[in-house]
C-alpha cells in the first residue's frame, strides 16, 4: 500500500465531498473513514483508480452518517414530543376496541372470538374450551372473521350482547387462573355500567365481583384448588362481595332478567351462606331452572345436576346428569362427584381418574387425581 499516494489524494477527495454538498467536518470524518478502508483493504491489492476508490468509499461513509444523524434527531423529536411525566391520561380505548370488534357484519359468535383473540389476548386453545369445540374449528371461525372485516370500516359499534359476552368469557379465563385477565374485565365492565344503564352490564359486574371475592381462598399455599365447600370463608373479600349484593339487588329490582343476573344470584346465595352446610341449595336450583329457560346451556344443565344432588340427594342428581351428553366437559368428574355423595366409593375413584385424564388444566388434574387416590386409599 503506498501511504504517500493515500496522503496526496486527501485534499483533493475532500474538496470533491464539499462540493457534492457535504459540510467540511462530515466530509472530514468520512475521508478519514475511507483512509481506514484502504488501510484495511488494499495491501490485498491496489484499486485501478484509487482517486475514485476514495471518493466512492468517503461518499458512501458520508451518507451513512447523515442518515444516521437524520434518524437520531427524528428520535430526539420524538422525545420532545412526548408528555410531560406525571398522570396519565384517563382516555382508556379498550373498552371501544371491544365494541368495534364486535362489528355488525359478524354473528355474534364470530364477534365474541375475534375480539377475544385480537384485543382480550386470548388464545385459540383457550376460547375453543370456552365454546366447547375442537382447536381447529375455533381457528377457522376467527379466520372466517378476519376475512369477513377485511377492508370493512370499523365505523359502526357492535352491540352491548355481544361485548358482555366477551368480558364474560375474559373474566372466566382470568379467575381459571390459566391468565391473569379477570381483574382487567372487571376494570372494563364498570367502565361499561357507569356508561350503560342496562340491568344486564349491572348483572355482569355483580357476578364478576361475587366470584373475584372468594379468589384467594380457592387455592393452598401449595397451588392446589380448593373445592367451594372447603374453602376458608374468613378468606372472602366481604367488601367485594356488599358490592356485589347491591349491584344486583338494584338490577333485579328492575324486573327485566337476564342469564348474568340470575348468574349472580347463585353466586351471592353461596356468598350468603356462613358455612357449607347452610347454603340454600333449593333457591339454587330454582334459578338455574331461570338460566336453563334463559340460555338452554348444556354447562348451565350441568350445573344445576350439582345442584339437585345437593338440593334432593345425590341419587336425584345423577338422574337430571344422565340426562345430559357424556362427552360435556367435566361431565365424567360431576358423576365421580355425586357417586361418592350416594356411598359408592369404587365408581368414584374410577371416575374421578378418568376426568383427571380429561380435565383442561394441571390444576384441575392434579386435583380429580388426588380425589381418586384419596378414595383408593380406603378399600
Amino acid at each position: 500500500m503506498d501511504e504517500a499516494l493515500l496522503r496526496s489524494l486527501t485534499p483533493s477527495v475532500l474538496g470533491i465531498l464539499v462540493r457534492r454538498g457535504a459540510d467540511f467536518a462530515a466530509a472530514e470524518d468520512a475521508v478519514q473513514d475511507a483512509l481506514v478502508e484502504a488501510v484495511r483493504g488494499w495491501p490485498a491489492g491496489q484499486p485501478r483508480d484509487p482517486k475514485g476508490w476514495l471518493v466512492t468509499v468517503a461518499w458512501r461513509k458520508f451518507l451513512d452518517a447523515a442518515r444516521a444523524d437524520t434518524a437520531r434527531r427524528r428520535r430526539e423529536d420524538r422525545v420532545d414530543e412526548e408528555p410531560a411525566p406525571g398522570p396519565a391520561s384517563a382516555v382508556d380505548d379498550t373498552l371501544r376496541l371491544y365494541f368495534l370488534c364486535a362489528h355488525p357484519s359478524l354473528t355474534p359468535s364470530s364477534a365474541v372470538a375475534l375480539t377475544l383473540r385480537a384485543v382480550g389476548g386470548l388464545t385459540t386453545r383457550q376460547i375453543a374450551q370456552a365454546y366447547l369445540v375442537p382447536e381447529a374449528t375455533m381457528a377457522q371461525r376467527i379466520s372466517r372473521a378476519k376475512r369477513t372485516v377485511s377492508g370493512v370500516r370499523f365505523d359502526r359499534a357492535g352491540d352491548v350482547a355481544t361485548v358482555l359476552r366477551v368480558l364474560y368469557l375474559v373474566f372466566n379465563e382470568g379467575y381459571s387462573g390459566d391468565v391473569d385477565l379477570a381483574a382487567e374485565a372487571i376494570r372494563l365492565t364498570r367502565q361499561l355500567a357507569a356508561a350503560i344503564d342496562h340491568p344486564e352490564v349491572a348483572g355482569l359486574l355483580a357476578l364478576m365481583l361475587l366470584h373475584h371475592a372468594r379468589r384467594a381462598a380457592r387455592t393452598a399455599p401449595d397451588g392446589s384448588l380448593v373445592p367451594l365447600a372447603e374453602q376458608d370463608r374468613g378468606r372472602w373479600d366481604t367488601g367485594a362481595i356488599a358490592e356485589g349484593v347491591e349491584i344486583l339487588q338494584a338490577a333485579l329490582a328492575r324486573d327485566r332478567l337476564g342469564e348474568f343476573q340470575a348468574q349472580a344470584a347463585i353466586a351471592a346465595l353461596h356468598a350468603d351462606a356462613p358455612t357449607a352446610a347452610e347454603t340454600d341449595w333449593v333457591q339454587i336450583v330454582e334459578w338455574y331452572d331461570e338460566l336453563v329457560l334463559l340460555t338452554d346451556s348444556p354447562v348451565v344443565r350441568l350445573n344445576r345436576a350439582v345442584a339437585v344432588g345437593e338440593a334432593d340427594g345425590p341419587r336425584a342428581g345423577l338422574a337430571a346428569l344422565a340426562q345430559l351428553d357424556d362427552s360435556l366437559p367435566r361431565h365424567t368428574a360431576v358423576a365421580a362427584y355425586l357417586h361418592e355423595r350416594d356411598g359408592d366409593p369404587v365408581t368414584a375413584a374410577r371416575l374421578y381418574a378418568e376426568a383427571a385424564r380429561k380435565a383442561p388444566t394441571l390444576a384441575e388434574r392434579d386435583h380429580l387425581t388426588r380425589q381418586a387416590a384419596r378414595l383408593n386409599s380406603r378399600r
